[in-house]
């Protein structure tokens, strides 16, 4: 949070609409693609430059994977009429999941995630949508592409996407970040069940350190999936020209997606609360069951004591002292106390 908060003074006492990219470089070199596909063709480009706009007939997808280089954003913001308010969005890359409108389209900013469950760590980078008439145009931090599968299926003409116009590409570009959700919701669950075992067969400290990790990811997670409901709600509500009534149904299915995923952070974050409390009750009873322990092999050996105090002092007169078999006698009274100690303790159930 602290990073944060950093990254957010970059940006202090300068104008609106201003490009001041407020993350991590993560690539050297920004990585463009479009595609300009329609039902029966497709064409593919690597610069601006070979970028054809406005198109005569279909949908053109640009996807940036990298954005330091505000010079090529702004660019692309003159080329599309993109509002200076939107790319200011795009590059501050703190800003909570939400829904803009513009003249020129609309934006939507999410959070992606991958859960990396050998190291209990997640990565998260913001996604920023922007879809127009005839276009749209995507904003990805990291060099991975997310959105792969999408572009295969544009490639392979398969389903419904090549089809419709921007707004059903835009919905599957959310759907596909949605869907990825659920991959590393699982992934989580798995962690977490065998978290659950662990407490119950033995805690340890480092049991104990994987679930506050576990929780801050859940917390993340879930401040990063929250604020999209909201957003795809407007969405979906809007009356903005750019949504047809061909999509708006897949909006509607989208919703419930991310409603499962906000219930399932929220399940998630209690069973590991829950977890929290498991293990500070199996280290208490671990604790009690030393303490009694202890506690009945001293209560077991105060009478032994009392007994070996007793025949230790230095009375001259003290007949026992002189028996000949006194010393067996002494013994065999010892372990017969000890005996009945131990009979006792059983079957009051402290053993």
């Amino acid at each position: 949070m602290a990073r944060r908060h950093r990254a957010k003074s970059k940006k202090a006492g300068l104008p609106p609409g201003t490009l001041v990219y407020t993350g991590q470089k993560r690539v050297e070199v920004p990585d463009l693609t479009a595609l300009t596909y329609t039902p029966t063709s497709i064409h593919t480009a690597k610069s601006i430059s070979d970028i054809q706009y406005p198109v005569k007939e279909g949908v053109l997808w640009i996807d940036i994977r990298g954005l330091h280089e505000t010079d090529l954003l702004r660019k692309l913001g003159g080329q599309f009429g993109i509002h200076a308010l939107a790319l200011e969005d795009i590059v501050d890359i703190y800003q909570r999941p939400k829904y803009d409108s513009y003249e020129e389209g609309f934006l939507i900013l999410l959070e992606s995630f991958t859960f990396l469950p050998e190291e209990i760590r997640i990565t998260q980078e913001q996604i920023s949508i922007f879809c127009g008439k005839d276009f749209v145009l995507s904003f990805q931090e990291d060099a991975k592409d997310c959105f792969e599968s999408i572009r295969e299926r544009i490639k392979s003409s398969q389903g419904r996407i090549r089809k419709y116009h921007s707004d059903y590409l835009t919905y599957a570009l959310v759907d596909n970040i949605v869907d990825h959700y659920f991959v590393s919701l699982e992934s989580i669950g798995d962690v977490i069940e065998n978290l659950e075992s662990e407490i119950a067969a033995s805690p340890s400290f480092e049991t104990k350190n994987r679930v506050h990790l576990m929780k801050r990811i859940i917390l993340d997670m879930r401040k990063g999936i929250t604020p999209l409901r909201e957003a795809v709600s407007l969405l979906m509500r809007s009356d903005t020209n750019f949504i047809s009534d061909a999509t708006r149904p897949y909006l509607q299915d989208l919703y419930g997606n991310v409603l499962q995923a906000i219930e399932m952070t929220e399940t998630y974050r209690d069973i590991l609360s829950g977890l929290q409390d498991l293990y500070l009750a199996e280290i208490s009873y671990k604790m009690n069951k030393v303490i009694q322990t202890l506690t009945i092999v001293s209560t077991i050996f105060i009478p032994l004591t009392f007994l070996a105090g007793v025949y230790g002092m230095n009375f001259d007169n003290m007949p026992e002292l002189h028996w000949k078999y006194g010393y067996f006698i002494l013994l065999g009274f010892m372990a017969l106390v000890s005996i009945l100690l131990l009979l006792l303790f059983h079957k009051r159930k402290w053993l």
